[in-house]
Parts: C-alpha cells; structure tokens; sequence
C-alpha cells in the first residue's frame, strides 16, 4: 500500500522536532529486522531515510547508487545481509547512536 504524501510529511515533520521519536524510529527498524518482520523493518527503515538523511546522501556515505538502495528497502528487495548491515551502520553514525542487542526471556 502506497503511503500518502500527508502520512510522509507528518512523519518527517515529527522526525525534525522530536528526537526521541528519530531514534525510536530508526531502533524500532531494526527490532523488526532483528524479529523476522523483514518487510515491516525494511518499510520502517525506508521511512527512517526518507525523513531524515534520504536516499542520495545515504548512497553517497555507502557508495552504493541511491536507487539500488531504494530498491534493496523496497518491498520486493531482498537484501544481502552485508549491504543492511552497512545501511544500518551508516545510519548509527550519521545519528550519533549505538544501537545494542540485548538478550531477554
């Protein structure tokens, strides 16, 4: 399901003037990778860089061509596990964040 343009612009108006939002964003991303929710974690993360950094700064930092980058979130991109992790690393750094996993019963 496409998102609207109201629903892009209510996330990336959210992201500018709450940090805290940011940063739950970009882990919640993750948490959904990290669960199996492949698609979930992949569209969270596509918000993530669309609302922040986007797609051609984020090609830039990898070296990667924005628009493999934006196929590899999208929702028929399988990525390699290599690539997402670099996103994800590159994502860290640019925020100034240290995302750690945590084992819990």
């Amino acid at each position: 399901m496409p998102l609207t343009r109201d629903f892009r612009e209510t996330i990336q108006a959210r992201v500018e003037r709450d940090q805290a939002f940011r940063e739950e964003l970009l882990k919640e991303g993750v948490e959904c990778l990290l669960s199996g929710e492949v698609e979930v974690g992949k569209a969270v993360l596509r918000d993530f860089i669309n609302a922040t950094i986007g797609f051609q700064t984020l090609g830039g930092l990898t070296g990667k061509s924005p628009k493999s980058l934006m196929r590899m979130l999208g929702p028929d991109g399988n990525p390699q596990a290599r690539n997402l992790f670099e996103v994800i690393a590159c994502l860290q750094e640019r925020e100034g964040l240290r995302l750690e996993v945590r084992a819990v019963r």
